[in-house]
């Protein structure tokens, strides 16, 4: 009997060590929050240190340039209808690479790697044009707030990294 007991609250232990103490219990947010951001590798553990968020407590929704996408929105649904998602928070950031992205360029190593980028009636716009980051955000929140799937009672803002100087910055 004790055996077994401690054999159970060691693999317990173990696992909460392993998750860094959560138990992964629930998929709803703790804070009700979801948070659309760019995928940049920068952002990794610098977002969460900046936004006070700790694992479990937010949905991360993540694509190249936080745009949002009818992907982003679905998955937005998903958190508001199912998971108890009060709050989007849209996070944009300083240098970000589709900001200054060549889509030709994009075009062309893929062709050369043996891909076909006309496989969607409009490249450009599939993949995202962005050329100002706040601009960016300010778009994302307006569209959001005015969407038909997202309800007039979720709270939906936008803040701005800036990566050299460390601060966010609310803009909308």
């Amino acid at each position: 009997m004790i055996k077994s007991t401690l054999k159970i609250f060691f693999y317990t232990r173990y696992f909460n060590v392993l998750s860094g103490g959560y138990t992964l219990k629930s998929a709803k947010p703790k804070k009700k929050l979801a948070i659309v951001t760019c995928m940049d590798t920068r952002l990794v553990n610098f977002l969460p240190k900046k936004l006070g968020i700790e694992q479990g407590d937010a949905k991360l929704i993540q694509n190249a340039g936080n745009i949002i996408t009818e992907d982003v929105i679905r998955s937005l649904v998903v958190s508001i209808y199912l998971l108890g998602v009060e709050k989007i928070t849209v996070v944009g950031h300083t240098d970000c690479g589709m900001a200054a992205a060549n889509f030709e360029d994009v075009r062309n190593k893929m062709v050369e790697r043996g891909a076909n980028p006309n496989f969607t009636p409009d490249f450009e716009a599939w993949l995202g044009r962005m050329t100002c980051e706040k601009r960016n955000v300010i778009e994302g929140v307006e569209l959001l707030k005015t969407h038909p799937a997202i309800p007039k009672d979720i709270v939906v803002e936008g803040y701005i990294i800036d990566l050299e100087s460390e601060v966010l910055e609310r803009i909308i």
